[in-house]
């Protein structure tokens, strides 16, 4: 798996056109939080019991199709890491991971979207 910025996820989606942007939050924080323009909302857990997701595999590989690149994205950039090395094993070949995610890493008063992250970034997003 590799590992982008998300300014380099942004530059890689619009040089690589074919490439599938997921969202691995749960639905409740695509929809609520927002997330990056373009982004398919694949859970790889979600509520209401916080679960793993037993068709994430299936439905990034129907997403993917064969041999696109897959982008993952989630709020920090750890849940999505995971998601990458599941579908790595799956047979996924081409894996990539937003470092930092949608909302970033906790600042000194364990808030997200003041150190990094594709919001703070700048980047693409929209709120349902």
């Amino acid at each position: 798996m590799k590992h982008l910025t998300p300014k380099e996820a942004h530059e890689f989606l619009q040089a690589n056109r074919d490439a599938v942007f997921i969202d691995v939050r749960s639905e409740l924080e695509f929809l609520f939080v927002g997330h990056p323009v373009g982004a398919i909302p694949i859970a790889w857990y979600d509520t209401p019991d916080w679960d793993l997701n037993p068709h994430f595999v299936s439905e990034v590989k129907m997403a993917a199709s064969f041999n696109r690149p897959v982008v993952l994205i989630c709020r920090s950039g750890k849940r999505s890491v995971e998601a990458g090395l599941k579908l790595e094993e799956a047979g996924l070949g081409e894996v990539y991971n937003v470092l930092h995610g949608f909302e970033g890493d906790l600042d000194e008063e364990h808030r997200r979207g003041t150190v990094n992250g594709w919001r703070h970034d700048g980047l693409p997003w929209e709120q349902c």
